[in-house]
Protein backbone atom coordinates (compact mmCIF):
# COMPACT_ATOMS: atom_id res chain seq x y z
CA UNK A 1 0.00 0.00 0.00
CA UNK A 2 1.47 3.66 -1.18
CA UNK A 3 1.52 6.57 1.79
CA UNK A 4 1.26 9.42 0.97
CA UNK A 5 3.41 12.56 2.75
CA UNK A 6 0.65 15.44 3.44
CA UNK A 7 3.41 17.46 6.33
CA UNK A 8 4.71 19.67 2.99
CA UNK A 9 1.70 20.58 1.97
CA UNK A 10 0.50 21.44 5.54
CA UNK A 11 3.25 22.98 5.61
CA UNK A 12 3.10 25.16 3.04
CA UNK A 13 -0.60 26.24 3.37
CA UNK A 14 0.16 27.29 6.86
CA UNK A 15 2.35 29.08 5.60
CA UNK A 16 0.59 30.59 3.10
CA UNK A 17 -2.19 31.87 5.94
CA UNK A 18 0.49 33.20 7.70
CA UNK A 19 1.44 35.75 4.35
CA UNK A 20 -2.34 36.11 4.31
CA UNK A 21 -2.71 37.04 7.87
CA UNK A 22 0.38 39.58 7.45
CA UNK A 23 -0.96 41.42 4.60
CA UNK A 24 -4.09 41.70 5.22
CA UNK A 25 -2.66 43.30 8.86
CA UNK A 26 -0.23 45.13 6.51
CA UNK A 27 -3.06 46.56 4.73
CA UNK A 28 -5.15 47.12 7.77
CA UNK A 29 -2.17 49.11 9.12
CA UNK A 30 -2.12 51.15 6.17
CA UNK A 31 -5.84 51.82 5.85
CA UNK A 32 -5.56 52.87 9.80
CA UNK A 33 -2.95 55.27 9.15
CA UNK A 34 -4.49 56.88 6.06
CA UNK A 35 -7.85 57.26 7.84
CA UNK A 36 -6.02 58.82 10.89
CA UNK A 37 -4.12 61.56 8.04
CA UNK A 38 -7.25 61.77 6.72
CA UNK A 39 -8.64 62.97 9.85
CA UNK A 40 -5.50 65.03 10.68
CA UNK A 41 -5.89 66.59 7.18
CA UNK A 42 -9.68 67.56 7.68
CA UNK A 43 -9.53 68.51 11.33
CA UNK A 44 -6.20 70.94 10.21
CA UNK A 45 -8.55 72.23 7.55
CA UNK A 46 -11.40 73.22 9.82
CA UNK A 47 -8.80 74.60 12.44
CA UNK A 48 -7.39 76.63 9.86
CA UNK A 49 -10.74 77.86 8.51
CA UNK A 50 -12.13 78.66 11.81
CA UNK A 51 -8.72 80.42 13.02
CA UNK A 52 -9.04 82.64 9.59
CA UNK A 53 -12.74 83.14 10.39
CA UNK A 54 -11.75 84.02 13.73
CA UNK A 55 -9.11 86.71 12.56
CA UNK A 56 -11.63 87.84 9.84
CA UNK A 57 -13.78 88.46 12.87
CA UNK A 58 -11.48 90.08 15.45
CA UNK A 59 -10.65 92.83 12.18
CA UNK A 60 -14.21 93.69 11.70
CA UNK A 61 -14.93 94.11 15.26
CA UNK A 62 -12.39 96.39 15.68
CA UNK A 63 -13.33 98.04 12.31
CA UNK A 64 -16.85 98.13 14.36
CA UNK A 65 -15.40 99.85 17.97
CA UNK A 66 -13.91 102.29 15.84
CA UNK A 67 -16.69 102.88 14.09
CA UNK A 68 -18.36 103.33 16.87
CA UNK A 69 -16.04 105.45 18.68
CA UNK A 70 -16.58 107.45 15.47
CA UNK A 71 -20.07 107.81 16.00
CA UNK A 72 -20.04 108.43 19.70
CA UNK A 73 -18.05 111.46 18.72
CA UNK A 74 -20.85 112.48 16.17
CA UNK A 75 -23.51 112.18 18.88
CA UNK A 76 -21.65 113.76 21.43
CA UNK A 77 -21.10 117.01 18.60
CA UNK A 78 -24.46 116.73 17.64
CA UNK A 79 -25.71 116.98 21.84
CA UNK A 80 -23.40 120.02 22.09
CA UNK A 81 -24.75 121.34 19.22
CA UNK A 82 -28.09 120.90 20.15
CA UNK A 83 -27.10 122.13 23.59
CA UNK A 84 -25.92 125.49 21.98
CA UNK A 85 -28.97 125.65 19.23
CA UNK A 86 -31.52 125.26 22.61
CA UNK A 87 -29.75 127.99 24.66
CA UNK A 88 -29.63 130.36 21.50
CA UNK A 89 -33.30 129.72 21.02
CA UNK A 90 -34.15 130.26 25.01
CA UNK A 91 -32.01 133.63 24.53
CA UNK A 92 -33.66 134.66 22.17
CA UNK A 93 -36.93 133.38 23.34
CA UNK A 94 -36.62 135.58 26.30
CA UNK A 95 -34.51 138.52 25.12
CA UNK A 96 -37.55 140.50 25.87
CA UNK A 97 -37.93 139.27 29.23
CA UNK A 98 -38.18 142.44 30.64
CA UNK A 99 -40.38 144.03 28.59
CA UNK A 100 -42.80 141.34 29.42
CA UNK A 101 -42.33 141.73 33.44
CA UNK A 102 -42.98 145.71 33.20
CA UNK A 103 -45.76 144.81 30.97
CA UNK A 104 -47.40 142.24 33.14
CA UNK A 105 -46.64 144.63 36.04
CA UNK A 106 -48.73 147.56 34.74
CA UNK A 107 -51.58 145.04 33.37
CA UNK A 108 -51.86 143.07 36.30
CA UNK A 109 -51.38 146.18 38.95
CA UNK A 110 -54.90 146.18 39.99
CA UNK A 111 -56.42 149.71 41.54
CA UNK A 112 -55.37 150.79 44.63
CA UNK A 113 -52.09 148.79 44.58
CA UNK A 114 -49.09 151.04 44.28
CA UNK A 115 -45.08 149.80 43.07
CA UNK A 116 -42.17 150.83 45.22
CA UNK A 117 -39.63 148.84 43.87
CA UNK A 118 -39.04 145.99 41.62
CA UNK A 119 -35.50 143.15 42.05
CA UNK A 120 -35.27 140.41 39.27
CA UNK A 121 -32.89 137.55 40.23
CA UNK A 122 -32.41 135.41 37.13
CA UNK A 123 -36.46 134.28 36.63
CA UNK A 124 -37.12 135.30 40.26
CA UNK A 125 -38.94 138.71 40.89
CA UNK A 126 -39.44 140.46 44.18
CA UNK A 127 -41.86 143.09 44.57
CA UNK A 128 -42.46 145.85 47.22
CA UNK A 129 -45.15 148.57 47.13
CA UNK A 130 -48.19 149.73 49.38
CA UNK A 131 -52.09 148.28 49.23
CA UNK A 132 -55.11 150.34 50.16
CA UNK A 133 -56.55 147.05 51.87
CA UNK A 134 -55.00 143.09 51.82
CA UNK A 135 -57.69 142.02 49.38
CA UNK A 136 -56.22 144.64 46.52
CA UNK A 137 -53.06 142.20 47.49
CA UNK A 138 -54.84 139.06 47.13
CA UNK A 139 -56.27 140.37 43.49
CA UNK A 140 -52.65 141.43 42.40
CA UNK A 141 -51.65 137.27 43.84
CA UNK A 142 -54.86 136.20 41.69
CA UNK A 143 -53.27 138.38 38.19
CA UNK A 144 -49.96 137.38 38.58
CA UNK A 145 -51.28 133.25 38.37
CA UNK A 146 -53.15 134.42 35.98
CA UNK A 147 -50.45 135.63 33.62
CA UNK A 148 -49.18 134.45 30.69
CA UNK A 149 -45.56 135.78 31.96
CA UNK A 150 -45.89 135.24 35.62
CA UNK A 151 -46.14 132.44 37.88
CA UNK A 152 -45.97 130.97 41.43
CA UNK A 153 -46.59 134.39 43.56
CA UNK A 154 -45.68 134.28 47.56
CA UNK A 155 -46.12 136.85 50.05
CA UNK A 156 -43.39 137.35 51.69
CA UNK A 157 -44.67 139.96 54.34
CA UNK A 158 -47.85 142.64 54.60
CA UNK A 159 -47.54 144.68 57.24
CA UNK A 160 -49.93 148.16 57.84
CA UNK A 161 -47.03 151.46 57.96
CA UNK A 162 -48.27 155.24 57.87
CA UNK A 163 -47.46 157.14 54.83
CA UNK A 164 -46.17 160.21 55.05
CA UNK A 165 -47.92 163.03 53.77
CA UNK A 166 -47.02 164.96 50.54
CA UNK A 167 -48.04 168.09 49.83
CA UNK A 168 -52.27 169.09 51.27
CA UNK A 169 -52.45 164.96 51.16
CA UNK A 170 -52.91 164.01 54.79
CA UNK A 171 -50.43 160.84 56.03
CA UNK A 172 -52.44 157.28 55.14
CA UNK A 173 -52.29 154.35 56.49
CA UNK A 174 -51.38 151.76 53.91
CA UNK A 175 -50.88 147.89 53.74
CA UNK A 176 -46.71 147.69 52.72
CA UNK A 177 -46.26 144.57 51.31
CA UNK A 178 -43.31 142.13 50.07
CA UNK A 179 -44.07 139.76 46.85
CA UNK A 180 -42.41 137.18 45.10
CA UNK A 181 -43.21 135.78 41.87
CA UNK A 182 -41.33 134.00 38.83
CA UNK A 183 -40.99 134.84 35.06
CA UNK A 184 -42.00 132.11 32.92
CA UNK A 185 -39.46 130.95 30.55
CA UNK A 186 -40.72 131.77 27.03
CA UNK A 187 -40.10 129.19 24.84
CA UNK A 188 -39.65 129.39 20.81
CA UNK A 189 -43.77 128.16 20.45
CA UNK A 190 -44.65 130.38 23.63
CA UNK A 191 -43.07 133.14 21.39
CA UNK A 192 -44.41 132.50 18.35
CA UNK A 193 -48.01 132.59 20.06
CA UNK A 194 -47.31 135.53 22.10
CA UNK A 195 -49.91 137.78 20.18
CA UNK A 196 -52.59 135.13 21.20
CA UNK A 197 -51.61 135.19 25.21
CA UNK A 198 -51.80 138.22 25.25
CA UNK A 199 -54.99 138.72 24.43
CA UNK A 200 -55.92 135.42 26.54
CA UNK A 201 -54.42 138.16 29.26
CA UNK A 202 -56.47 140.43 28.56
CA UNK A 203 -59.38 138.23 28.38
CA UNK A 204 -58.60 136.85 32.02
CA UNK A 205 -59.41 140.29 33.02
CA UNK A 206 -55.65 142.39 33.02
CA UNK A 207 -56.09 146.05 32.66
CA UNK A 208 -55.29 147.22 29.11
Amino acid sequence: MMRINLLPHREQKRQARQRQFVSLAVALAILGVAIVALVHVILAARIDNQVSRNTLLKTKIAELDKQIKEIDKLRDQIQQVLARKQVVETLQANRNEAVHLLDQLVRQLPEGVYLQSVKQTDKKVQIVGFAQSNARVSTLMRNIEGSPWLEKPALVEIKLVSVPAQGRTPAQQLNQFTLNFEIRRATPEAVAGAPGSTRTAQAKGGRP
